[in-house]
């Protein structure tokens, strides 16, 4: 759906839309797919480079280059030593990530700090794929040093968390 170009730029009292300007409105600004990946299990790595968290991977094809594709992360991530670095990738392109670190960029991070404790690593992006080519977004996770735990504490196996990767094409 295209956006509606044929509305007035304002609207005063006793404007009256025509019929076109209607079909135009209503198909504009929609939701026309929704994607959804969830992970219950836990995932580890000691890895110093970002390493793909297993299932937490959704595929989505645009149906129009114009549209916006809403991307919404919530990851459970937990450091065993040192910090643990989550970040959101369209296929391997890392985006809603951070610039202003002196080593370690990302969308969000964990750290050993804080042992009983799991951090919710949660972003919302609105991304400009421009193709209709099938389009993978994931997350990522590695380990500045020590262990990287998604779903799970880093010092005990005794509380579970829940991660979900969602995406959504939005009609511009």
């Amino acid at each position: 759906m295209a956006t509606p170009t044929t509305l007035p730029a304002t609207f005063v009292a006793g404007n009256v839309l025509t019929a076109a300007q209607m079909n135009d409105l209503r198909g504009a600004f929609r939701v026309l797919q929704v994607v959804q990946a969830t992970k219950a299990n836990t995932f580890s790595t000691t890895s110093a480079t970002y390493v793909d968290v297993t299932d937490l991977s959704v595929s989505i094809t645009p149906s129009a280059t114009s549209s916006k594709i809403l991307v919404l992360m919530s990851v459970q991530l937990a450091a065993t030593t040192g910090d643990a670095i989550a970040r959101l990738v369209r296929g391997s392109t890392a985006i809603a990530v951070g610039t202003g670190g002196s080593g370690y960029n990302g969308t969000g991070m964990a750290s050993s700090s804080y042992p009983n404790s799991m951090f919710t690593i949660a972003t919302e992006f609105l991304d400009s794929p421009a193709t209709t080519s099938a389009t993978t977004y994931k997350v990522q996770a590695q380990a500045n040093s020590g262990t990287a735990v998604v779903n799970r504490r880093g010092f005990d196996t005794a509380y579970g968390g829940f991660s979900t990767i969602t995406v959504m094409e939005i009609s511009a």
